[in-house]
């Protein structure tokens, strides 16, 4: 329910700023000065990795919050501030941190042996739970990351199709060196990508048409998550798998992080059957974790008793840890009816926030599915990142450093994920952390009521 404030504290804390930019400078000096201890975390990790980094993502200016400690849906930094954690590990985290369930599994698992060099008792068992759970994975394999699966899929699609080309999308991430934010990247392994538009069927027909009997496979996200929780369209999706079939490609989904959405992923929500698709993120317990799936006769290819058999090594694709807790975490914790619950309370935490935006007028909203969810500076539907005005970033900026003033951990980019500890008590600070931040910086903020898809 929207609460009233009285003239003079409404005055008061709003920005005295005249502009965005002064208003997000004196953002960042006070984010400064409350953080010394993390400010000089950093400093000290400049003298041993190329910016005090190893993970891209997690840096931004002046300087990222070093956490020292998480419990539930909650983080501590070395300053010692609390906040309420709103990225989840940017969607990996579901369990929320050191949930009792998952760490007794894997205290279980070490008993009897951290690395046993062998086939082992708990593989077996994630496998069978994960194709259950999904149910166009007949069989499966694992990995270390969603990375790893997407690589193994790609390399699936060309050695099964006997095709070398793949169709990928504008805006897609598919892990670190699977990159398309605005088409190609130096860092992507170098194979032949056809670049087309996310929710532009036209422009995946022309390029088949352009490539006949060349394209291995279709590689999509059923909604792109790094560039900003896009929403695949049905009409959309369900071209691809046609198209697919009709031109001998394959249909590939990647639902590393979109596999949370349904109980089945969002693959199933949509009733859409991809021929393989990769998981990863929380279905490893929160362990490093991925897995490439699909078609019996597709996966067949691995398999080590056919003479000619792919090979595909992995030291760890079946650690002790990981199998015990993927499995705890599939069975016991994140249930079909879990899923469901959680997705329900994501929907209702964005419809929430987007009422305050459309409201006070403000061109603000948050766009995704469920759990998953990303503020876009636009009152206009986002179909693809070419609907994203990158020079609006400094808003996300401001909203960022507001939320952490306020006790509350999102992504710099806006990107927002929902675990399973979040409630109705979580929910409604965030709802009123927004509140806040319109009463505060609304005379700055950009205007329009027209609602985004």
């Amino acid at each position: 329910m929207m609460t009233s404030i009285l003239p003079e504290a409404r005055d008061s804390a709003r920005s005295k700023a005249a502009t965005v930019g002064e208003a997000l400078a004196a953002a960042a000096a006070a984010y400064a000065a409350r953080n010394p201890q993390s400010a000089q975390q950093y400093e000290r990790a400049t003298e041993v990795m190329p910016g005090g980094n190893t993970r891209s993502v997690l840096f931004y200016e002046p300087f990222p919050l070093t956490m020292t400690k998480g419990e539930g849906c909650r983080l501590w930094d070395a300053d010692g501030h609390e906040y309420l954690d709103f990225i989840a590990e940017f969607s990996a985290g579901i369990y929320g941190h050191s949930n009792p369930q998952i760490r007794a599994a894997i205290d279980a698992a070490l008993d009897d042996g951290l690395n046993l060099s062998s086939h082992n008792l708990l593989e077996s068992r994630l496998a069978k739970a994960v194709c259950e759970r999904f149910a166009s994975l007949e069989t499966v394999r694992f990995t270390n990351s969603g990375t790893e699966a997407n690589l193994m899929m790609l390399a699936t699609a060309k050695a099964f199709t006997r095709r070398d080309k793949v169709i990928v999308f504008v805006g897609a991430y598919h892990g670190g060196v699977l990159t398309f934010g605005r088409g190609a990247n130096i860092v992507n392994v170098p194979h032949d990508f056809l670049y087309a538009e996310y929710n532009d069927l036209d422009s995946v027909r022309r390029l088949l048409d352009e490539n006949p009997a060349e394209v291995a496979a279709i590689l999509v996200e059923p909604m792109q998550g790094a560039s900003g929780c896009i929403v695949g369209e049905m009409g959309f999706l369900q071209g691809l798998r046609e198209l697919a079939t009709a031109h001998g490609a394959l249909l590939m989904f990647d639902e590393v992080m979109t596999s949370r959405l349904a109980p089945g992923g969002l693959q199933a929500a949509l009733g859409i059957a991809p021929d393989l698709t990769s998981l990863g993120k929380y279905i490893g317990g929160g362990m490093s974790f991925g897995a490439f799936g699909g078609r019996a006769d597709i996966m067949k290819l691995f398999d080590p008793r056919q003479s000619g058999a792919l090979q595909h090594a992995g030291t760890f694709n079946n650690n002790v840890m990981t199998m015990a807790a993927g499995w705890t975490g599939l069975t016991q914790i994140y249930t079909p009816d879990a899923a469901r619950a959680l997705t329900t309370r994501g929907d209702a935490l964005r419809t929430a926030l987007n009422a305050r935006f459309e409201a006070a007028n403000v061109a603000m909203r948050f766009i995704g599915i469920g759990s998953l969810m990303n503020l876009q500076i636009t009152g206009r539907p986002v179909r693809s990142v070419r609907d994203i005005d990158a020079s609006m970033n400094v808003f996300k900026d401001l909203f960022f450093f507001y939320l952490i003033e306020q006790g509350i951990y999102i992504a710099r980019r806006g990107y927002v994920v929902l675990s399973l500890p979040v409630g109705d008590p979580e929910m409604a600070r965030f709802e009123a952390a927004v509140a806040g931040f319109i009463e505060r910086y609304g005379l700055l903020l950009p205007r329009g009521s027209q609602p985004a898809s």
